[in-house]
C-alpha cells in the first residue's frame, strides 16, 4: 500500500513504522490500560522518495525532524489507535506538501508614470503645509 501525496510523489507504507503508545493528559478507566496514541516515524534518508524531494525534505527547519533524517509524529488527539492512525498519516501528508511547495519567483516591476507623479505631487503638497507652519518673517 502506498500514501499517495500527490500525482508524482507516494510514500511506501512499509516505510512508516506506527508505535502505539499510551496517550498523555487526563482519561477516564482506561487510561493506564489502553495505548490509543501513535508514534509515527519516517526515515527520509532511507526512504524510496525522489533524492530531490529528499533535499527539500531535509532542509526544513522543523523540530519533528531529527538530526539523522527521521521524521517522529505523534497523534493522541483522538480515541482509538485507528482514528490516531489516520491522523498522523494525514499530518505526515500536510507536512511532505508544504515542504516540497515551490514559490513562485517573484518578477520585479517598475512603478508607473502616473504612480511616480502622484507620489511628487503629495510631497509638493507636504512641503507646502509644513512651510505655512514655519515663522513669519517681516
Amino acid at each position: 500500500m502506498k500514501i499517495v501525496i500527490n500525482k508524482n510523489l507516494y510514500i511506501n507504507s512499509d516505510e512508516l513504522e506506527f508505535t502505539a503508545i499510551r496517550a498523555q493528559g487526563a482519561g477516564g478507566q482506561n487510561v493506564n490500560k489502553v495505548s490509543s496514541a501513535i508514534h509515527l516515524r519516517w526515515d527520509i534518508k532511507n526512504s524510496a522518495i525522489p533524492d530531490f524531494y529528499k533535499e527539500k525534505l531535509l532542509a526544513v527547519k522543523d523540530s519533528r525532524l531529527t538530526t539523522n533524517g527521521e521524521f517522529i509524529l505523534k497523534a493522541q488527539t483522538h480515541r482509538t489507535q485507528a482514528r490516531n492512525r489516520d491522523d498522523a498519516t494525514e499530518r505526515l501528508k500536510r507536512f511532505v506538501l508544504a515542504a516540497i511547495k515551490t514559490e513562485k519567483k517573484r518578477i520585479k516591476t517598475r512603478p508607473t508614470l502616473g504612480s511616480k507623479k502622484r507620489r511628487l505631487e503629495g510631497k509638493k503638497q507636504n512641503k507646502q503645509k509644513k512651510a505655512m507652519r514655519s515663522k513669519v518673517n517681516f
